[in-house]
């Protein structure tokens, strides 16, 4: 039975709240029993990664006497990382994505392991861990051995927003290094935990963007005074997709209390009404407005998806031999293979992408004034057309970076290269993939910052403020602060910016 099981919603809380993470007495009795039984059976016997080399190299005994300076060694010899540091709290995730594993109670790690990666994490001591190293196949070997080798005292941390000697950090903090018991080297750096904590984080971040796409979708239709059925309840429930009418309902939730959506039958069956022979507001929106459930429901149900696989990526054993004192017996497989984390970031990567292309149609229809029916200036110009331009200049930075997360859109999960004198011959690159993900939900993040420019500066020109819903009226005040009113030409590198920290901290909560 697990002791221990983290939920995705109680590691949001650890990483953006700050909420401490403390493991259970069963759970660190379940330690100590694994530990114990490892110990006792590793005796006379030969096992991987205990007494043989690693990789290819398990074809050589290693002697009793080298025993904890082979553990030592697969540490220092893999923390051969390169690139830029992660930042923190992807460390700190990926430090949470470990201490799950290993609270499973299948590696046979002495219980110092845990306290201290627990110590680390509550404290916001965060290892130096840099973005290339990892073919995810033995798991994340080289950025899990960076967290390694500062739980043995040495590398760099990152520690009250300074780079600094673990040892220096460690008796500041009055923390001792783990000591090398049976395997403690190839425990903490055998997994999958790296990606799925880069993963997790990629998660929470695209689940704001898509409650953030759906309150947008309700005010790009408020600007255009849509006709509301398509997110009626008997369009959407006839197709049977939980995304779909999810993302319909959030609509209807997030648009009651606003007066500018059309009903249709009040306009067009109403005979009395419906006189034109050419009608001058659209029958039906673009379809970067009316299908919004339908384009944003697939995006739901991958994040649903996507959610589960991490939830039991972090609750699981992800290293190699797994070591199970209820069969009294160690296991030699591949738990450390990261298939299941790259196959569900580039699902989520596709999807992002797709959010990020719909939020930029919708800007096209904001900006261009052919498309708008020349409700709004072109480019949302409020001064002289012609000396002025408004925010045309901002449209071409959502048009290229959307056109960058469509060429990151192409699968990594295909790639494979053979490696390990081919001990490794098909790797499933998840790490990789979790950082192109990592890259596309920041770009989507800057094409939506400026969608919410747009949307506020469309509504102040159309002075329909007190119309709108008190959801997009109440954002509409927020990203205002940020951004002033602007008539004349004037950067918005500034602005840009200060909305898509809004956007990535500002949780909405919209209804789930």
């Amino acid at each position: 039975m697990k002791h221990f099981c983290l939920s995705i919603d109680e590691i949001e809380r650890i990483l953006f709240e700050g909420e401490a993470l403390k493991p259970t007495e069963e759970a660190m009795a379940d330690v100590r029993r694994c530990y114990e039984f490892l110990e006792a059976f590793s005796r006379e016997k030969v096992i991987y990664g205990i007494n043989t080399g690693f990789g290819p190299m398990a074809q050589w005994r290693v002697d009793d006497k080298y025993l904890k300076d082979l553990q030592y060694n697969i540490i220092r010899s893999h923390a051969t990382g390169a690139g830029a540091p992660l930042p923190d709290i992807y460390v700190k995730a990926a430090m949470i994505a470990r201490l799950g594993s290993l609270l499973q109670a299948r590696s046979g790690i002495h219980t110092e392991v845990v306290e201290l990666l627990t110590q680390f994490i509550n404290r916001g001591i965060h290892p130096l861990i840099p973005e290339h190293g990892s073919v995810g196949a033995s798991g994340d070997l080289v950025q899990l051995a960076h967290i390694a080798l500062t739980l043995i005292g040495e590398g760099e941390v990152h520690y009250n927003g300074q780079w600094r000697p673990t040892a220096e950090v460690m008796r500041e903090c009055g923390l001792k290094p783990i000591g090398i018991h049976i395997r403690e080297g190839l425990s903490i750096t055998n997994g999958t935990s790296v990606m799925t904590g880069i993963g997790i984080v990629n998660h929470l971040l695209a689940e704001r963007l898509l409650d953030w796409s759906t309150i947008a979708a309700v005010w790009m239709n408020e600007i255009a005074q849509s006709y509301d059925d398509m997110m009626a309840v008997p369009l959407n429930e006839c197709r049977r997709h939980e995304g779909q009418q999810v993302i319909a309902r959030r609509m209807r939730e997030i648009a009651a209390g606003g007066d500018l959506m059309k009903k249709r039958e009040h306009e067009l069956y109403d005979p009395e009404k419906n006189t034109e022979r050419v009608f001058k507001h659209k029958v039906q929106a673009y379809y970067s407005l009316r299908c919004t459930p339908q384009i944003l429901g697939p995006v739901y149900d991958t994040l649903r998806a996507s959610r589960q696989v991490l939830e039991d990526e972090v609750n699981s054993a992800s290293d190699n031999p797994i070591v199970d004192p209820v069969t009294q017996n160690v296991y030699h497989g591949g738990n450390f293979h990261g298939d299941y984390i790259s196959l569900e970031q580039d699902k989520v990567k596709i999807a992002v992408v797709r959010l990020a292309m719909t939020s930029e149609r919708q800007l096209n229809y904001l900006f261009h004034d052919r498309i708008n029916d020349h409700i709004l200036p072109p480019f949302l110009n409020m001064g002289t057309l012609g000396l002025n331009y408004g925010m045309q200049a901002c449209q071409f930075t959502a048009t290229s970076t959307t056109a960058e997360c469509q060429t990151l859109a192409m699968p990594n999960y295909v790639h494979s290269i053979p490696n390990n004198n081919d001990n490794q011959d098909i790797v499933s690159m998840g790490t990789n993939t979790a950082l192109i993900t990592r890259r596309v939900i920041d770009n989507a993040f800057q094409v939506m910052a400026v969608q919410y420019i747009a949307l506020t500066q469309a509504t102040e020109i159309l002075g329909c403020v007190d119309k709108l819903c008190p959801t997009t009226r109440a954002i509409y005040n927020k990203v205002r602060a940020k951004v002033p009113t602007f008539v004349e030409d004037t950067p918005f590198y500034k602005e840009i910016a200060a909305v898509e920290e809004y956007l990535k901290n500002e949780k909405q909560n919209v209804a789930k």
